[in-house]
């Protein structure tokens, strides 16, 4: 496979920096009278008509893609191209992203509403689905199909969903069956529910309780979280489908990086920083209708595509004669090879590789490798023998210790692996990790666009307004600058941030507490913890994989580590990994800053990247809630809660549109959001309206020749207009530009406006003859006082984020 190919060897350079984003929007029913919330499954339909208004706007500069998702109710948007490296593309992402809200906006339905949140609160409770809502694939028939619109449908057999909340597009129903099939029975979702005083599983008089001391599991020994999920004791939020997890809604990001090497190394560091960056962005308090003990959607999704047999999680080991009796030739490790992890999870090893005594190494830490990884062992020999270096091709054949989920009809031996990556990408788009190593796909033909070797992180949580999602994608970008341009080096072992995948207790990001991290060294340099809570450690420069039975862990290896090799990692919460930690460690964001002076960033982007730091500051501070935490208190203090954990249909209600009202501008929540501003978002301005030149009927034209031809009210306007401004100006003394401050030519033409507003402003009736009469007054009657100055506005300059 891929012989022949420079898929894994390439060496080929592309310009690097250039970054795309994706979010994802939920559409919604809602009846405010009746005080409820449903999925409205328009997805498809409303996909079909994005794009056909997306082909009307290509001349534009900023435009967007749709993309279908799991759920019928959902759509993913992306910008039309990704963002090229340059400092000024930063303030393009919130544009693009308040773009994309106008255009879905646009397209909804009255009492439809799309507020970007990362869980649908409902899912699974009652009558969750807008009757009204009939996907394709049931808009022909004068009745619902029963099959698909009841719970326990041949797709799903789910107790609390129909098979009609999944997209009607064949590849999400068969990974839905598949996954199912695989496994031998339903998923078995099962995430702790929230203790309040009155919660009737706990049978009320309890405050809720704090995750007990010690909670963290051996470093070297990792638990199994899925199958400790399905063991949960303690009452439980139990959900059994596919839809549950792959229903959320999530921010990812993907760079495009210079070379092979530079995206491996962008792989190993991104994944240190993403339980990071999903406790700063932790969004999911509600699970089917309650009130659970974590703030994020992470659990739940990795379980909700666990496919593992029983023997593959570990269930049938005390019992060799079953687990024999388990064996299915037709899978991989014949359904019984262990397997730690779902195929939603962190990643199970770092990729980066280089030989001892190559100039300024940056090797891959194998010391740091120290949970269970399974690879297929013929998919790493075949590697390795055609050229492939160990680590990547580890890594590979982890992917290859899956087996497909989902194949179309005429695609199996009629692709041509020599010359198509189709059966690669097979495997790679359904093993679902917090960073995802993308190769460059091949080119149609040679006018086809270049794409290089990118990086996907998939860790964040959606966020309220698009000012959120687009400071925590900025910050992520600048990281990866500041990673590559400073050299630094975030190693740690993987025990150390895979279990804080699984553990977030319900609080705000600050107190998401302690994450181990090696972020204060640069080339390979650190400080050693002495504290207790991180050693320093030695890392072999060679490759250390190995073993026997498919699965290697480089605790089991004796190498001698390289001088730069001997540094530490230690135990710091949030606020001390994005602000800094004594003397030592100067923080993510000072560097980010330290970063954009270097490159001599634009003012104007200056701006913007401050506003988006201060929240991300606060955030980690704990000054400002999360979206989880926000969450949480509107449902306590919502006059219909109970303090019995249960969202009921009328808070639900109200958190959708609070959200909604929140994200389009037209709240603030300054707990949420601090000091940063929403402007009001306006569907009518989704698109640009064309200079038409289709005739007008005649009756439509007399009506507006009639409204638009009151001379009248025309000449009395422009007289009180021109009568206020000549007045305004006879009151001001006369000043010469060169002795006026800035200011004063601001405050003037503010104090005029304001006089004058009240004149030319909206009558109730919604006459817009005054808007014309502005426009047509003539200058003469003000003086100089007529010219727009802009004295605020600097030239700003395109700046290279690229080192190279």
């Amino acid at each position: 496979m891929f012989s022949g190919q420079p898929l894994f060897t390439g060496t080929e350079t592309c310009s690097g920096g250039a970054a795309q984003h994706k979010v994802e929007y939920g559409i919604f029913k809602v009846d405010p009278e009746a005080k409820t919330v449903k999925l409205s499954l328009r997805g498809a339909e409303i996909l079909k008509e994005l794009d056909e208004k997306e082909k009307n706007s290509l001349h534009r500069l900023e435009g967007c893609t749709w993309h279908p998702e799991y759920g019928s109710w959902m759509v993913e948007a992306t910008p039309r191209g990704p963002f090229s490296g340059y400092a000024a593309d930063l303030v393009r992402v919130e544009r693009n992203m308040r773009l994309r809200r106008k255009r879905i906006l646009s397209v909804l339905r009255p009492g439809e509403v799309a507020p970007t949140m990362t869980c649908f609160p409902l899912m699974g409770v009652g009558d969750f689905v807008a009757s009204s809502a009939v996907p394709p694939s049931a808009s022909d028939s004068s009745e619902r199909p029963s099959s698909r619109w009841h719970v326990r449908g041949p797709v799903a057999n789910s107790a609390y969903i129909p098979d009609v909340v999944i997209n009607p597009h064949p590849r999400f129903g068969a990974l839905t069956k598949n996954i199912r099939a695989r496994r031998g029975n339903n998923v078995d979702i099962r995430i702790p529910l929230f203790r309040d005083e009155n919660t009737p599983e706990f049978h009320g008089g309890e405050a809720a309780l704090p995750p007990p001391p010690g909670a963290a599991p051996p470093a070297a020994c990792p638990i199994n979280p899925t199958q400790g999920l399905e063991k949960a004791h303690g009452p439980h939020v139990h959900m059994d489908a596919m839809a549950f997890g792959m229903g959320c809604c999530c921010l990812q990001v993907t760079f495009q990086a210079r070379d092979v090497d530079e995206s491996r190394y962008m792989y190993d560091q991104l994944a240190v920083l993403s339980p990071v960056m999903l406790a700063l962005t932790a969004a999911t308090p509600i699970l089917k209708g309650r009130l659970v003990d974590t703030d994020v959607r992470w659990d739940t999704i990795a379980t909700s595509v666990d496919d593992r047999t029983p023997a593959e999680r570990g269930l049938l080991d005390a019992d060799p004669a079953a687990k024999e009796a388990a064996r299915d030739p037709s899978m991989v490790g014949d359904g019984v090879a262990r397997l730690y992890k779902s195929r939603y999870d962190s990643i199970s090893s770092y990729l980066h590789y280089c030989k001892r005594r190559e100039e300024n190494p940056m090797h891959v830490l194998e010391t740091y490798n120290d949970i269970p990884c399974e690879v297929d062992k013929g998919a790493e020999s075949f590697l390795v023998e055609n050229g492939v270096d160990r680590a990547l091709a580890f890594h590979v054949a982890h992917l290859f210790a899956r087996d497909p989920l989902v194949i179309f009809d005429g695609a199996v031996e009629e692709v041509d692996d020599t010359t198509a990556t189709e059966h690669f990408e097979n495997i790679q788009s359904t093993n679902w990790q917090t960073v995802r190593w993308k190769p460059p796909p091949p080119r149609e033909n040679e006018d086809s666009p270049r794409i290089g070797w990118r990086t996907e992180f998939r860790s964040m949580e959606m966020q309220t307004t698009d000012a959120e999602n687009a400071a925590f994608t900025v910050f992520v970008v600048l990281v990866t600058r500041v990673i590559l341009a400073f050299d630094l080096n975030l190693y740690i072992p993987l025990s150390k941030f895979w279990w804080r995948m699984h553990m977030a207790p319900p609080d705000n990001a600050k107190a998401a507490a302690a994450n181990h991290s090696g972020a204060g060294e640069e080339n390979g340099h650190g400080k050693g913890d002495d504290s207790g809570t991180g050693a320093p450690m030695s890392h072999p420069c060679e490759e250390s994989h190995g073993g026997d039975g498919g699965t290697s862990s480089a605790v089991d290896q004796e190498h001698k580590a390289c001088d730069v090799h001997a540094q530490g990692h230690e135990e710091m919460t949030i606020e001390e990994i994005m602000l800094g930690k004594g003397d030592y460690y100067p923080g993510l964001v000072p560097l980010v800053y330290a970063y954009l002076g270097h490159i001599g960033c634009d003012a104007a982007t200056m701006d913007t990247v401050d506003q988006y730091m201060i929240l991300i500051c606060k955030r980690a501070s704990g000054e400002l809630k999360t979206s989880a935490s926000w969450i949480r208190d509107f449902v306590h203090e919502h006059p219909a809660y109970k303090q019995d954990s249960v969202v009921s249909e009328e808070i639900a209600h109200d958190l959708v549109m609070e959200l909604r009202a929140i994200g389009e501008g037209e709240k603030h929540a300054p707990s949420l959001l601090g000091g940063l501003h929403i402007s009001p978002i306006r569907p009518k301005q989704a698109y640009d309206v064309p200079l038409s030149s289709t005739k007008v009927s005649g009756s439509c034209l007399a009506f507006l020749v009639k409204k638009y031809t009151m001379r009248d009210r025309w000449t009395e306007r422009d007289r009180q207009l021109n009568a206020t401004l000549t007045e305004k100006t006879t009151q001001t003394p006369p000043s010469t530009p060169e002795s006026m401050p800035r200011g004063d030519s601001t405050t003037s033409s503010s104090s005029a406006a304001s006089q004058v507003g009240p004149l030319i402003s909206l009558s109730g009736s919604g006459d817009p003859t005054a808007g014309a009469a502005a426009a047509g007054v003539k200058g003469g009657g003000g003086g100089g006082g007529g010219k727009l100055d802009s004295p605020g506005l600097r030239a700003t300059r395109e700046t290279s984020m690229s080192y190279y």
